[in-house]
């Protein structure tokens, strides 16, 4: 009986192990197929981030671009994901909408830098560390805002994608594409803003062909960077924009649905007409349109919170 019940007990643990073994495989590969779903606004993230950079002397990058990524872990952890379970449990009519105040904020923030650059202002280019600590807070507490925008719309996609799963499997595959999107962003954004310190190491070397490959780094990473900066403030515009256009009604809001019903109807001409080149196409159209939408709404935004101030001063 004792061996007997040590083979039962065997057998059992052994059919606990496989199935453990396939929760953590589904878990996998859901995981792998929500980051993949959010892949857009991963790139986002990492052209957004580090234009708040801009200005930081080198020693006090790194230490901040760790202050984010922190920050990015509690948005998604803490905030997000125990919030978007519950409501899409209980409440899931309010995921589009919190999605678009979310994306509403974005298209400001896009629109804002735009009229900004438009206006000819220049902002203070002091390094933050020689202002203080507290403008290297405000650096970090505004890409950690940003952030949190993002990382909603990544941690809802991930979770449409594995809505059909239990709340266990839900619950970890979301914690593992939490961390997964987190490590990759801010891993790029910090190679991003030391690869010239890369490039001072390679031109010290002796082979002339690596000091030349050290020197072109070092060239060409402010170049990089400020690019990187258009493209964060255009990412706002597109991300922003794209949000408020699908959650309106395409997504079960209901409210208005022509913005997506003719930008979709004109990507399904592209795609037909263009034969090969159609996916790049008609996914080029979406983007500008979703841009043009989001300056729009941000600009109506912008607008309105410089003209209550201005009305205020003026009434008194």
């Amino acid at each position: 009986m004792a061996i007997g019940g040590l083979i039962g007990l065997l057998d059992d643990v052994a059919a606990l192990a496989k199935l453990t073994a396939a929760s953590l495989d589904d878990v996998s590969a859901a995981a792998g197929r929500a980051t993949a779903k959010a892949a857009g606004v991963v790139v986002d993230d990492a052209a957004v981030t580090p234009q708040y950079l801009h200005g930081v002397v080198a020693e006090r990058e790194l230490a901040i671009v760790k202050q984010i990524a922190l920050g990015s872990i509690r948005n998604k952890l803490i905030f997000i994901l125990p919030a978007a379970l519950l409501l899409n449990h209980f409440l899931p009519g309010l995921l589009p909408i919190i999605l678009m105040i979310g994306g509403t904020y974005l298209a400001f923030e896009g629109a804002e830098k735009v009229w900004h650059k438009l206006s000819g202002q220049h902002d203070d280019e002091k390094p933050a560390v020689e202002k203080g600590p507290e403008a290297e807070k405000k650096i970090v507490s505004g890409a950690i805002r940003t952030d949190l925008i993002l990382s909603a719309e990544i941690m809802v996609i991930a979770l449409a994608t594995v809505s059909h799963q239990g709340f266990w499997s839900q619950l970890a595959s979301l914690v593992v594409v939490a961390f997964v999107i987190t490590v990759l962003v801010y891993g790029v954004v910090a190679l991003l803003v030391r690869m010239d310190d890369v490039g001072l190491k390679l031109a010290q070397r002796d082979h002339s062909g690596i000091q030349a490959l050290g020197r072109s780094l070092v060239t060409a990473m402010p170049k990089v960077l400020a690019t990187i900066s258009v493209v964060g403030t255009i990412a706002m515009l597109w991300v922003g924009g794209h949000i408020l256009m699908v959650n309106l009604g395409a997504e079960g809001t209901g409210w208005f649905n022509a913005p997506y019903e003719w930008v979709h109807h004109i990507e399904l001409g592209i795609r037909e007409a263009t034969g090969a080149l159609g996916g790049t196409l008609d996914w080029s159209f979406n983007t500008l349109c979703s841009a043009v939408i989001g300056f729009l709404v941000g600009s109506v935004v912008v607008g309105v919170l410089r003209f209550v101030p201005a009305k205020r001063a003026h009434s008194k």
